[in-house]
């Protein structure tokens, strides 16, 4: 070992200890051990591997299915002059060449590596070559089917620890697992024995709230207004996320929207305004916050029900990363649960509707039965429903159940920057410089700008290019695809969109198999996730202990500042003694109204206290309508 892993943490990022829990976990690694470790979101993940892969000779490779998250790791690492390398669905055959050859014969120390290209048989023959000192698999419950979100090509990753020098350590990280989860985390990872390092999910400086709000606006606004700060709202879809920045926006609440369709100038641009402060509130879908560190966020806001507690907890635990007061506002109406529940059932599309977009595919992209297997291509879902006129809705939830069975994989949107190399020799350069008078003033400039065009694959930003030579854009595009064509430069333009990868050769789709066993062991699951979604916003126990009872921990202390412990929604009984009497509550209003006195007298004298207390939180949230005395369930 070269350096002390503190020594390396100061040397690199520049802090004088580690967060809690951290040495730890890097200590566990360095000793060669498998190691899976809980850490809730900003906790810290990222420095775990990197560390310990600085403290020793070799390269750490490192799984990912966050695109943008990977593009981001890699920049940050290589601000801090450390090589390291992402390997992508969308990429060139030629990039991905010279990337793995120079984690062999190179001096790169991180490799990050998509799932769905780390089993190929060029990457699988390259890592075998490699001096790899560690494999880091972040997000690692999408190994498991009892997880929120189940990637097939993550079961693959165990069959790469066979090519690695013996005794390399997997370190697996991931901020959400439930006690199923982590399990199935280390059995499928092939663990050569348990290892699990946690630290607890418990926030204390976050106050988590659920709001029944009919008037979910005027509630946004006046959230924003009480508490100062930066914030994030996070909505459904990319509509919503214009709507609720305008709102912000009229009540002077400096606000912008952000969403996967955005241009990534756009996105880069909205992004950095925000976590500068010159934007405060952003609105956002889920696209949004992924590796994103800003650790002074006072707001997280949710206008929406997510559809699972994970998703939920890591999107509100952007909120309050500097220790200090933080919220976690999550605004509900009963009619919410039950949106999400008819979500549900539009999600998961007969076996005919899948077919019908699996053929589409192959004709779409023109692929033969029997080709395609392990081929990637720009994929607008919108420009391919226009094209075939199916439901954009089911034909993304196809797609997912698609996903899930192994067929196919769809990563989200893919920035690929501009690049240009020169392929004659110098001499033909210059003749065709003489000849070719306009292109003269272009390829001097190239020339005079970018170092290696001659040798490599130089990237260029058209934009820059173009103020320089103090021309359109439009124009410099098109004597750049000129030269293209005139073969004295290799141009490849810019992308930006998301891809589709087949993971296997196209069959017929008559042919097309599902694990229906599997299929409905999925679906059953985000059932219950759904479920558990709803009794957590319709529940009034202490926010902070359901949430961590989900994850696992059982014996949490009540938080004593989220709506339920402050006393803004009442009560002091069990989740499961409220469920019991809500129950009990609702199927008696079902079959009649009743008087408070009737109602209550249908339950034994010990209870009824705790019965007054069920049904003053109901009355109080509108699940319960008194009409003249009577009292009738809100259906």
């Amino acid at each position: 070992m070269s350096q002390a892993p503190l020594d390396i943490l100061k040397q690199y990022w520049g802090y004088d200890s580690f967060r809690p829990l951290q040495e730890d976990i890097i200590q566990s690694v360095l000793d060669n051990r498998d190691t899976l470790a809980l850490l809730p979101t900003g906790g810290g993940k990222s420095i775990c591997f990197q560390v310990p892969a600085l403290a020793q000779e070799g390269i750490c490779i490192v799984v990912s299915p966050l695109i943008a998250l990977m593009k981001d790791q890699v920049e940050n690492l290589r601000k801090r002059r450390i090589l390291a390398e992402a390997i992508y669905s969308g990429m060139r055959r030629k990039d991905i060449d010279r990337i793995l050859d120079n984690c062999i014969y190179g001096k790169t120390k991180f490799l990050y590596l998509s799932p769905e290209r780390l089993t190929t048989e060029l990457a699988r023959e390259r890592i075998a070559r490699m001096p790899v000192n560690m494999l880091a698999v972040d997000e690692a419950h999408c190994i498991s089917q009892w997880g929120y979100d189940f990637r097939p090509p993550y079961l693959e990753i165990a069959n790469i620890r066979d090519l690695l020098p013996k005794g390399t350590p997997t370190l697996a990280l991931t901020a959400t697992a439930t006690p199923e989860v982590v399990k199935d985390i280390q059995e499928k990872l092939e663990f050569k024995q348990p290892n699990v390092l946690q630290k607890s999910f418990a926030r204390p400086n976050l106050s988590y709230s659920v709001l029944y709000e009919e008037g979910k606006d005027k509630k946004l606004v006046d959230v924003f207004r009480r508490v100062k700060g930066s914030g994030i709202v996070y909505v459904r879809n990319r509509r919503k996320t214009k709507e609720i920045a305008r709102l912000l926006q009229r009540h002077r609440i400096p606000a912008d929207y952000y969403h996967a369709g955005l241009p990534t100038e756009e996105r880069t641009k909205r992004q950095e305004a925000w976590m500068s402060g010159k934007c405060r509130v952003m609105a956002c879908t889920n696209a949004f916050g992924m590796g994103i560190d800003k650790p002074d966020v006072r707001v997280v806001a949710h206008v929406e029900l997510p559809d699972s507690l994970e998703a939920y907890f890591q999107e509100a635990g952007r909120a309050g990363r500097d220790g200090e007061k933080a919220y976690a506002v999550m605004l509900y109406e009963q009619e919410d649960g039950q949106r999400l529940l008819r979500q549900f059932e539009q999600a998961y599309p007969p076996m005919a509707e899948v077919r019908r977009v699996y053929r589409a595919l192959g004709s779409y992209f023109q692929l033969a039965v029997g080709s395609g297997e392990g081929q990637s291509f720009d994929f607008d879902i919108v420009a391919f429903t226009n094209n075939f006129q199916l439901d954009l809705f089911r034909t993304y939830s196809a797609l997912r159940i698609l996903e899930q069975a192994g067929w196919v994989v769809l990563t989200d949107a893919v920035f690929v920057p501009s690049t240009l190399r020169i392929i004659v020799n110098k001499d033909t350069l210059y003749d065709y410089q003489l000849r070719h008078a306009k292109m003269d003033k272009l390829l001097k400039a190239i020339l005079r700008t970018y170092q290696g065009a001659f040798t490599y694959p130089i990237k260029i930003r058209e934009g820059q290019l173009a103020h320089f030579l103090k021309m359109p854009r439009a124009q410099l595009i098109k004597m750049l695809r000129k030269l293209h064509q005139d073969q004295i430069v290799d141009y490849q333009e810019q992308k930006d969109t998301p891809q589709l990868l087949f993971l296997r050769e196209r069959v017929d789709a008559d042919n097309l198999t599902i694990d229906h066993q599997l299929h409905n062991f999925r679906k059953n699951r985000q059932y219950e996730r759904i479920q558990k979604a709803i009794a957590y916003a319709e529940t009034p126990v202490c926010r902070s202990q359901q949430l961590l009872a989900y994850f696992g921990e059982t014996d949490a202390e009540k938080c004593g500042i989220c709506d339920v412990c402050t006393g803004r929604t009442k009560t002091e009984m069990t989740k499961a003694d409220f469920q019991k009497y809500r129950d009990k509550i609702e199927q008696l209003l079902r079959q009649e109204k009743l008087s408070v006195e009737q109602l209550v007298d249908s339950f034994p004298p010990k209870r009824q206290e705790q019965v007054l207390k069920a049904l003053e939180f109901l009355l109080d949230e509108g699940y319960i309508d008194k009409t003249e005395e009577q009292l009738h369930w809100n259906a």
